[in-house]
């Protein structure tokens, strides 16, 4: 049963193959190619509808022959048999879900929206099934028994509790609301993402002369006529926009009133009017989860979701209230020291939200010397993934990677690797998908086509998605160090799935509670900084010099330059979202505008000049992904890795014995047992917050 909520949040197939068609559908059978990769060269937009309905019709063949099994149940005809079942629908899925957010377009869209009901239903049918709940109750009150071993009475346990979280003990009349509740979340999901990537492409900005993007580098600039070249917008460029609230050009543009339709545009993502606007979804979700969550006993969908992670809605708030003052404290100040750099030129305005990243690259220059401008030449994306982000992976776990130019990928810039072991044993797939697109999801994210699983007999096959600048044809993909903590994030997440080493795919790689999952990617991130890593790829792309010792240790001078912003704008979101999913289930619709502001004042982070990471409609990590009443996780997974890392500093760092503990006791252990107990036991003890304080530059 691998994957069900998984296939409720990706919402599949639609579109039925062409009559005359005489070719096997790919997905029919098991992929020919090593790991049982995508093969993307033979998949057509036309073969997920059918291939959706085929794999959702044998999987309900498999689990009516296990619900209705007249052997006593067992861990082997009912555990193991759930987890084997849904081949099929799993290896679609997984390609679908990847391709509707990473390189989506209209018949795709479609098949979000025709076939997400229909995978809801699916959900239902096989989680709502008394019979099938019946033989899962009765392992799980003889698990001490009717269990192999720890790890089988655990995955009775998960599934036990899956199954009431999903509502099988509830009335047939709850059932049939549940129900309901489910599908229009699903339409919801389908409708929000189009709506938002719709919206975001739209809301690209239009330059009419060169003159205005004076500051922009020369790369930057030619990437911005490319993008409007290839929108038809001849002797024009063009601002595209990501996902989050602030946009990277606001950095370097002189031009105000250029960065303030810049901003303005980024801002009203999702909210004003028209056939885009979400605010009414937005307000609906809410709602309608917090009706699901009082159907299953729980008095919020917040209580309901936290109700199987490490924090419970009250810790959670608890550690981002405590930040928020100190926080927003830093915040004030910097945002003093910034308007002091306006004053001091002339500008004659009051600092707001779209001066910030200008202003505070200058107060950083001055007061830190670095330029942002003399550190992306070290930083050439190829550079930094190769003798950085696979660099360190070699020296702390052992693995290196090999190009794989006869794969098929799904689009001309994805690049495929076969990974390799210490002992030389090919071990998994990955695929890199770095550039932005306008038919892409904003953001970053780590998925997996194939999931690791002894007892299904595969390897993972694992993908990045990030949506840095592509550059113009012949000029090099030069990174900020921002970009490059991000590749080094993402791809923590891909060595978790990478080095899973687990028997049931419930437990897989990434499969683990949701607070915990950014301990791998925060931690990873920890070693672009590190001496031996930094070193080995911050090399300038045209002379291959390294970057000069001075300019290295005012990056990491300056690293806690402009924290008192990031953290503000990372615990506005984190608590607004807590805010939307603690509503009760008899609140009245919410105006969006006015609860967000209320929400933000209410818990003190509302200072104009450092807005959201996200607003609430174009909030998509909460709404249509699987972050609802979630966004706190980021920084409890904080708390631990920055735990995690002082015990590598204690222990001599960036050494095989380091890495192979971390991959045995954390990386490769996936859910197979509790996370706060599986940290413990790499620990000696459970995380505290000094760490995470200290290098917040608030201890």
């Amino acid at each position: 049963m691998k994957r069900i909520v998984l296939l409720l949040l990706i919402a599949s197939a639609a579109l039925a193959a062409p009559p005359a068609a005489k070719r096997t559908n790919p997905f029919f059978n098991r992929s020919s190619l090593q790991y049982q990769a995508p093969p993307f060269d033979r998949i057509r937009d036309s073969d997920y509808a059918p291939a959706l309905e085929e794999g959702m019709k044998r999987q309900l063949a498999e689990i009516d022959a296990i619900a209705n099994s007249p052997d006593a149940p067992t861990f082997a005809n009912t555990i193991e048999a759930l987890e084997r079942s849904g081949e099929l629908l799993t290896r679609v899925s997984k390609v679908f879900s990847n391709l509707a957010q990473s390189n989506t377009n209209e018949v795709l869209q479609k098949v979000e929206r025709d076939e997400g009901p229909k995978l809801a239903a699916h959900n239902d049918a096989i989680t709502l099934n008394p019979k099938l709940f019946a033989r899962v109750k009765a392992l799980y009150e003889t698990r001490d028994t009717s269990a192999p071993n720890a790890e089988a009475k655990y995955l009775i346990e998960r599934y036990y509790r899956n199954f009431v979280r999903s509502g099988a003990m509830l009335s047939e009349k709850d059932k049939d609301t549940l129900r309901a509740l489910n599908q229009e979340e699903t339409k919801l999901n389908t409708d929000y993402r189009a709506k938002l990537l719709a919206d975001t492409d739209q809301s690209a900005v239009v330059v009419d002369t060169l003159a205005e993007l004076d500051g922009l580098s020369a790369g930057d600039i030619a990437a911005a006529a490319e993008a409007a070249k290839e929108r038809g917008l001849k002797g024009k460029w063009v601002l595209t926009l990501q996902n989050t609230t602030q946009q990277p050009p606001l950095g370097y543009l002189t031009n105000r009133a250029l960065r303030t339709r810049l901003y303005n545009a980024s801002v009203a993502r999702g909210n004003h009017g028209g056939e885009n606007d979400t605010k009414a979804m937005v307000a609906r979700y809410a709602q309608l989860r917090a009706e699901r969550a009082k159907l299953l006993g729980f008095p919020t969908y917040a209580a309901f979701s936290l109700d199987t992670e490490m924090a419970t809605p009250e810790k959670a708030m608890q550690l981002m209230t405590e930040l928020a003052a100190p926080a927003t404290a830093q915040a004030h100040k910097e945002a003093a020291r910034i308007q002091q750099m306006i004053d001091a030129e002339g500008g004659g305005f009051q600092l707001g939200p779209q001066d910030w990243d200008y202003y505070a690259g200058k107060v950083q220059r001055a007061e830190y010397d670095v330029d942002e401008s003399q550190v992306k030449p070290y930083f050439e994306l190829e550079r930094v993934l190769r003798d950085g982000v696979f660099f360190a992976a070699h020296e702390l776990y052992g693995l290196s990677f090999k190009e794989r130019k006869d794969l098929p990928v799904y689009n001309k810039d994805v690049r495929a690797y076969e990974v390799f072991d210490a002992d030389g044993k090919s071990i998994a797939l990955y695929y890199g998908d770095y550039f932005a697109r306008a038919n892409k999801s904003g953001g970053a994210w780590m998925d997996s086509f194939v999931d690791q699983s002894a007892l299904l007999g595969t390897r993972p096959v694992v993908v990045n998605v990030s949506n840095f600048t592509k550059p113009a044809p012949g000029q090099p993909a030069l990174l900020s160090f921002d970009n490059v903590t991000t590749l080094f994030h993402e791809f923590g997440h891909a060595l978790h799935g990478i080095l899973s080493d687990v028997r049931y795919p419930t437990f897989t790689g990434v499969s683990v509670s949701r607070d915990f999952g950014e301990v791998p990617s925060q931690f990873n991130e920890h070693w672009a900084l590190e001496p031996a890593v930094f070193a080995h790829y911050a090399k300038h792309y045209q002379t291959g010099a390294p970057m000069p010792q001075a300019l290295v240790d005012k990056i990491k001078k300056a690293s806690t330059f402009n924290i008192g912003y990031a953290e503000t704008e990372y615990l506005a979101s984190a608590l607004l979202d807590m805010a939307w999913h603690t509503l009760p289930a008899d609140a009245p619709k919410q105006d969006v505008d006015a609860f967000e502001a209320a929400a933000l004042k209410k818990f003190g982070v509302d200072f104009a000049v450092v807005p959201p990471r996200y607003h609430t409609t174009y909030f998509s990590h909460i709404w249509a992904n699987s972050y609802a009443a979630g966004y706190y996780a980021y920084l409890w997974s904080d708390v631990i890795d920055e735990d995690a890392w002082a015990w590598f500093q204690e222990h001599g760092g960036l050494k095989r014995e380091n890495g192979q503990r971390f991959r045995d006791m954390v990386l490769s252990r996936g859910g197979t047992l509790d996370a706060a107990a599986m940290y413990r036991a790499f620990r000696g003890r459970d995380p505290i917050l000094d760490p995470l304080l200290v290098s917040k530059g608030f201890k």
